[in-house]
């Protein structure tokens, strides 16, 4: 076992194909098209960025581009020095914005969406407007991409998946020669009864992990991450599930309490056995580099003798894979 972990364990400095292969056509070159089909012209880099989402935020900071960050939100907390930051809001007026002449403001689909006036304002005035938000870990890998394009940092940002992808790798050799492997019930929204699509980063996470996605027959809900299961689909599959993850952030806060005496639950073998865990949305459901902690995380809850100790060795030797970027803070 350990002379397998130390051989996966050897993080190589350049772009996996996998990755390569990610990204698509108009992404490469000097032209990125955005979520909501803006075409942006890269012939220089920008290099006063306002960021209006979290994970926009981490990932600039973990390829080495937060000098060139002037604004974040509140609700940023990773890495440590975005409290150095000032803070913006899509809430604030197009004069706050403007004051601060950035030359890039980046947001996710949900702003583009619900803030309009104050993002075609944004253009009007010249500043470039950019609508980010990858749904599968794919998609992460050419987003990661299109930062680095964005803010000179390419290389960068091609180190980082492909330390990013042979840390999986090492993940999920841990687990490799496990012969039953445990079965998970993922919960995302808890009075909802919601579990994730396969596919999302949070059934990523779970499957590097080496454990076994019990909803895999979950109907997805629009086009998001989200997928309906219902209780009475839970209840029918209460003797499959071995564990309980629910994931806690902003839109959904469950607690421990709140899982077990749920009517009808005492029937599932994960609450019978006290097989529940609570999990920080941040680390399994964001297109973020901490993606790996959150792999990790639920590792050493299902396989510890597994994960114990080479969990960490593996996010030891994938940040320092990341020179010359800034290493991202680690989640406490």
């Amino acid at each position: 076992m350990k002379r397998i972990v130390h051989n996966l364990l050897v993080l190589v400095v350049m772009l996996a194909s996998t990755g390569a292969e990610a990204v698509p056509a108009e992404q490469r070159g000097h032209d990125i098209t955005d979520d909501a089909g803006r075409v942006v012209r890269l012939d220089n880099h920008f290099e006063r960025v306002i960021s209006l989402y979290g994970a926009h935020t981490e990932n600039l900071f973990a390829m080495g581009a937060g000098p060139l960050v002037i604004g974040v939100t509140r609700h940023d907390r990773y890495p440590s020095a975005v409290h150095e930051k000032s803070v913006f809001s899509y809430h604030d007026g197009l004069e706050r914005f403007l004051a601060a002449a950035p030359d890039l403001v980046m947001i996710r689909p949900m702003i583009d969406r619900g803030y309009g006036p104050l993002i075609r304002g944004l253009e009007k005035h010249g500043i470039t407007v950019v609508s980010l938000q990858p749904g599968s870990v794919e998609e992460m890998y050419a987003y990661w991409l299109v930062l680095g394009q964005m803010t000179g940092r390419q290389d960068q940002a091609e180190t980082m998946i492909a330390a990013f992808q042979q840390a999986v790798t090492a993940f999920r050799a841990l687990t490799a020669s496990i012969p039953v492997r445990k079965r998970v019930y993922f919960e995302a929204i808890h009075k909802r009864m919601k579990t994730f699509t396969p596919g999302s980063m949070p059934i990523f996470a779970l499957e590097a992990a080496g454990g076994l996605n019990v909803a895999a027959d979950a109907a997805q809900v629009r086009t998001t991450n989200i997928a309906f299961y219902g209780k009475e689909r839970i209840l029918s599959r209460a003797g499959d599930i071995d564990v309980y993850l629910a994931q806690r952030g902003v839109m959904n806060q469950p607690t421990l309490e709140m899982i077990r005496k749920e009517p009808g639950y005492g029937l599932i073998k994960a609450v019978r056995e006290n097989q529940v865990f609570i999990i920080d949305e941040t680390i399994v459901a964001r297109p973020t580099w901490r993606l790996l902690h959150g792999i990790n995380t639920i590792g050493n809850l299902l396989y510890p003798e597994r994960f114990q100790g080479h969990g960490e060795r593996i996010l030891r030797m994938a940040e320092a894979a990341m020179t010359p970027g800034t290493p991202p803070t680690r989640p406490q």
